[in-house]
């Protein structure tokens, strides 16, 4: 028997639209559904995004960590609220990047920009830049424990992105002196946070004298400067005196030759000196008879009866 009740232009199929649709699908007349507007309201505004011009150290960097920070905080905002709020978070060079670079391509997912952006500012010459800024920021006792953690922990962010809090830490400490490093390996396990270790240097730096024998050292002795003589303050005549004796030979002070292929200081070497009359003395002549009285006997002074 048919139902009186059911318009026989109605299927039963069709009726299954009739249903109360749940929370989350429930959509307005603006076409978004209950979700959606949740998880705009959670969506921060444009203008508060940090802002990329492609002039700074990690502001690439750090608009990729926020962006990436949103899907995780809000996981079901959909991707095109991400890339058309992209145009606002650009500015300067970046901007004019950007640009172009969606005439090209045209409409692409957040995941597609963020490989494109760090292939273009993470370049081979920026991570080299970031390794040398790492390997020669040493720690010591004079510098801030916190900001010398953050700053490295960038620079190895940027040479690794993928690294782990283990290795970070483990690279960190390698920066310290030898028996720092031991005593924060001390106090602190591989998984610490940043804070951890800037707290435990701050610790030692106060309470002991690890490290500090290594700042008295390289602070007392100086490094050994050329000997050299300015002539800035001196007078022009002292100046071309001087460059003279410099250019001329030490032995006759001609500047055509130096001392080593100075003709006369060969003259000297060979030279024989005669000594005057005048000095001749008594004295020598009396060595002179004492000489020749005591000189060998010849075959005419030999004994007769031989």
């Amino acid at each position: 028997m048919e139902n009186p009740y059911q318009p026989d232009d109605i299927k039963p199929d069709a009726m299954l639209m009739n249903k109360a649709r749940s929370p989350s699908q429930y959509q307005d007349g603006d076409g978004m559904s209950y979700s959606e507007k949740e998880a705009l309201k959670q969506l921060p505004e444009a203008s508060n995004w940090p802002k990329f011009s492609g002039s700074g150290e990690y502001d690439h960097m750090e608009l990729i960590d926020y962006i990436d920070g949103l899907f995780i905080d809000v996981p079901s905002i959909p991707d095109y609220w991400i890339t058309a709020r992209l145009n606002t978070a650009f500015k300067g060079h970046a901007s004019i990047w950007y640009t172009e670079m969606k005439e090209i391509h045209g409409r692409r997912n957040w995941p597609w920009w963020k490989s494109q952006i760090i292939q273009k500012y993470s370049n081979g010459t920026w991570i080299w830049q970031k390794t040398m800024s790492f390997e020669n920021d040493k720690y010591s006792v004079d510098k801030d424990p916190y900001e010398w953690c953050l700053r490295q922990s960038k620079r190895l962010k940027a040479i690794d992105p993928q690294m782990n809090i283990q290795m970070r830490n483990h690279k960190l400490l390698t920066q310290l002196p030898g028996e720092l490093e031991h005593a924060v390996k001390c106090k602190c396990n591989q998984n610490c946070t940043l804070d951890d270790i800037a707290n435990t240097l701050r610790d030692i730096r106060k309470r002991t004298n690890i490290g500090k024998f290594a700042l008295y050292r390289s602070s007392s002795f100086k490094e050994k400067q050329p000997l050299r003589v300015e002539f800035k303050d001196k007078p022009r005549e002292i100046v071309a005196e001087v460059e003279k004796k410099k250019n001329s030979c030490q032995n006759c002070g001609s500047t055509d030759h130096h001392a080593n292929n100075c003709p006369k200081a060969k003259k000297k070497v060979y030279a024989i000196e005669k000594v005057p009359e005048e000095e001749y003395t008594t004295e020598d002549s009396e060595s002179d008879s004492m000489g020749d009285a005591i000189r060998e006997p010849s075959d005419d002074d030999q004994d007769p009866g031989e």
